[in-house]
């Protein structure tokens, strides 16, 4: 049997990782799973995979989930640092990371400690200790892939660099649906309301990272995600507004040859080549009809009506600690405008003042990554 970690079982990622396990078939054994506050949920879940232990971040939702399955011979966990530690189970085979926020750093730093294989759907990891994660996985450097990207882009760069050397490669394209709002102006994003951005045309995902698409920070993370992924400077990353989600990214070779990775936009591909990896076998999506399809459009970003992505930019050159406070700074104003503090557009307002207050620290360490990361919160909380 393959043991599993599942972080976050109970959000979008998570819970499309057990179906594919369903699909599969595949003698995996789901050791631990995890959440915040989802306790009918996770509870559903517990009943069905039996797994040694459920990690609740939240210490009120441990209590019931205890309650839930005190019939069960599972051991229920309360709290962050449970959660951190989790990942240190001897005789894991995979941890795939679903978490969503900064939250998942240290699980992902634990789990390239021990030297386990790692599914990363957690884009914060990168974002904001990238330089933690490539120390690790140099320390590592036995000659196997260990960090797999789930995230549907920089899965599919990973498989199309499976096929040619570094010194091939030219540039990355890193395509974008657009959100909701692609075929819109500046000027129609001043009335958006949290329904018309939580309507993405193509994902169906959370409503977090649904606001980070809408604005394109989500996009403006992927590029801080792939330099640090793919070793690639930032000058070699480019984004396209490609409408339809059916290329999933693209690498340009030296030669201006272009490969692309297409498939209908289902999350749960990239999740079972991780799952199967380094095989490809039978796969749980749909089938791609081509002349069904039939249109494939690309456009140039719009930096003014999408600042998010410009900021995202300007922050991953300038490194060091100054992705710790757009991720930080994004998180809280995508949540101010979730509770309908603020408007759309004051989004990317907030999070460059944060920016634009912040001292800069070349390498920052752990410790100083979670000062950073508080500081902004509770700076981005004053400013609203």
């Amino acid at each position: 049997m393959n043991n599993l970690i599942l972080l976050g079982s109970t959000g979008s990622i998570g819970s499309q990782v057990l179906e594919v396990i369903d699909f599969i078939d595949d003698n995996w054994n789901i050791e631990v799973l995890t959440a915040n506050k989802s306790v009918d949920k996770i509870t559903e879940q517990a009943l069905k995979y039996k797994p040694g232990y459920v990690v609740m971040t939240d210490p009120k939702s441990a209590e019931q989930v205890r309650l839930n399955l005190q019939d069960q011979k599972i051991k229920v966990l309360s709290g962050t640092k449970e959660l951190n530690e989790i990942v240190k189970l001897d005789n894991i085979d995979l941890v795939i990371n679903g978490l969503v926020g900064a939250v998942g750093l240290i699980p992902t730093l634990n789990t390239l400690n021990k030297g386990v294989k790692l599914g990363l759907a957690n884009k914060e990891s990168l974002v904001i200790g990238g330089h933690l994660v490539q120390e690790r996985l140099k320390e590592y450097n036995k000659g196997e892939d260990i960090l797999l990207p789930i995230d549907s882009e920089h899965n599919a760069i990973f498989r199309l660099l499976k096929a040619h050397e570094k010194k091939e490669l030219k540039n990355i394209i890193l395509t974008a649906s657009g959100g909701p709002f692609c075929h819109k102006s500046y000027h129609d994003l001043k009335k958006v309301s949290i329904k018309d951005a939580l309507n993405h045309p193509n994902w169906e995902m959370g409503n977090k990272i649904t606001i980070d698409s809408a604005t394109m920070m989500n996009k403006g993370l992927e590029v801080i995600e792939a330099h640090w992924l793919f070793d690639i400077d930032y000058d070699k990353i480019d984004v396209v507004i490609h409408p339809q989600s059916i290329i999933h990214s693209m690498i340009e070779l030296i030669d201006h040859s272009i490969y692309a990775e297409m498939s209908l936009p289902d999350m749960k591909m990239p999740i079972q080549y991780v799952l199967e990896y380094p095989r490809v076998k039978e796969g749980i999506g749909q089938k791609l009809n081509l002349i069904k399809q039939a249109k494939l459009e690309f456009f140039e970003p719009d930096y003014k009506k999408f600042e998010c992505l410009q900021l995202a930019y300007q922050a991953g050159r300038k490194g060091g600690s100054f992705p710790v406070v757009l991720n930080a700074a994004n998180e809280v104003a995508v949540a101010k405008f979730l509770e309908e503090k603020i408007e759309f557009l004051e989004i990317p307002k907030i999070i460059k003042k944060a920016l634009n207050s912040h001292r800069h620290i070349k390498k920052p360490d752990i410790e100083t990554i979670i000062e950073i990361d508080s500081w902004t919160r509770e700076y981005v909380e004053e400013v609203v």
